[in-house]
């Protein structure tokens, strides 16, 4: 292609762009480039509709490791795998976030690194290798979920030897086996409960993380969108930004933090206030945030913060179809978390149909 072909190209794009953006204003398209000129591991998630989230955590009973161990397997085994892609595939997501894993002492994948070391925490069937095996033959992602190395659940940080020389080497081992498992099959990572450190380490982190995969895209999360501090991202070198919100008032993601255990009440107009605190909002400018590309994580149904009941997660269609196109229409990037019932591996009825319709409703009515 010539130059000159190049430049109309450019330009027959940006007028559809235009043409597509709500009236008087100009709609982002993902970029390829991050502003610092590096590739951008996370257009695809800014090129694509929505993703979504559900956290498929595991907690056993039994009054003895054997017996745990003996119910991780049979909850993992009964996990409808055909029925769960079934639900996927018809919201019309691109990825989906998948959790290994978080705060209950089990996960829900194979590790054979950390199989050594604390047998009985993993199960037979490798439920997460499966999704990712579906995910590919329809052409969608694979992000995996984990939290982080000072924030790991006890099991893990016993496993590892928290706190003992070599700690970190050992937790990025457990997280290479991950990567080299998961191989060309997963494409992201999404890490919880994050704080700040040098670049050295983070780029350590990344490099331990891209063994399989040098392509996937990563997030730490320090709840910086529902926390109060900075909006900025704790790691500064990762590929999208990990933005857990907690609540949303009037379109717009609510930034003051409702802490659980606080003095949380009701206003006339049915908003959750923590009393003597003003509510704060935001929302995206562009595509990206100190660099990163712009994402956010909603919750839909299910709270991620007990101080927020499970009502005020609730979104109509409207609300909904207007909040995802306001973070793509200046070139953000959306996954939205959903329940799903363990026992069976299903998204509730009215959740998984509140996503069916906001596919076709992004689809069917021009913005």
């Amino acid at each position: 292609m010539t130059l000159s072909e190049l430049v109309l190209s450019a330009l027959v794009l940006g007028a559809s762009l235009l043409a597509s953006a709500a009236p008087g204003q100009e709609r982002s398209a993902p970029q390829p480039l991050r502003p610092d000129g590096t590739p951008n591991r996370a257009r695809w998630m800014a090129e694509g509709g929505f993703g979504v989230m559900t956290h498929y955590l595991i907690s056993p009973p039994g009054a003895t490791p054997e017996e745990r161990t003996a119910n991780l397997n049979r909850t993992v085994d009964a996990f409808d795998l055909d029925g769960f892609i079934r639900q996927i595939e018809a919201t019309g997501a691109d990825w989906l976030i998948f959790t290994l894993g978080q705060t209950t002492g089990y996960l829900c994948s194979p590790n054979a690194y950390l199989d050594e070391r604390a047998p009985g925490h993993t199960p037979r069937r490798d439920l997460v290798l499966e999704i990712a095996q579906r995910l590919a033959a329809l052409d969608k992602r694979l992000i995996l979920y984990l939290p982080s190395e000072q924030n790991a659940e006890g099991m893990l940080q016993e496993a590892l030897a928290y706190g003992t020389e070599g700690h970190t080497q050992r937790y990025f081992e457990f997280l290479r086996t991950y990567a080299l498992k998961f191989g060309p099959l997963h494409h992201g990572w999404w890490f919880d409960s994050c704080s700040p450190h040098p670049d050295e380490y983070w780029q350590e982190w990344m490099a331990t993380l891209r063994a399989g995969n040098p392509e996937v895209a990563v997030a730490f999360s320090g709840a910086e969108f529902c926390c109060g501090g900075p909006v900025e991202p704790v790691c500064r070198l990762e590929d999208y930004h990990a933005g857990e919100i907690h609540l949303l008032e009037d379109g717009r993601i609510r930034r003051d933090f409702l802490p659980p255990g606080g003095d949380i009440v009701v206003t006339p107009e049915r908003k959750l206030r923590l009393r003597g605190q003003e509510a704060r909002t935001y929302m995206p400018d562009g595509p990206f945030l100190a660099g990163v590309q712009w994402h956010c994580l909603l919750p839909l149904d299910l709270t991620f913060n007990p101080a927020v009941p499970n009502q005020f997660c609730h979104c109509t269609d409207k609300e909904l179809l207007a909040f995802v196109r306001d973070v793509k229409r200046v070139g953000g990037a959306i996954t939205i978390n959903v329940p799903i019932d363990v026992e069976t591996g299903h998204i509730p009825e009215d959740s998984h149909a509140a996503l069916v319709r906001l596919n076709r409703n992004l689809r069917e009515q021009p913005d």
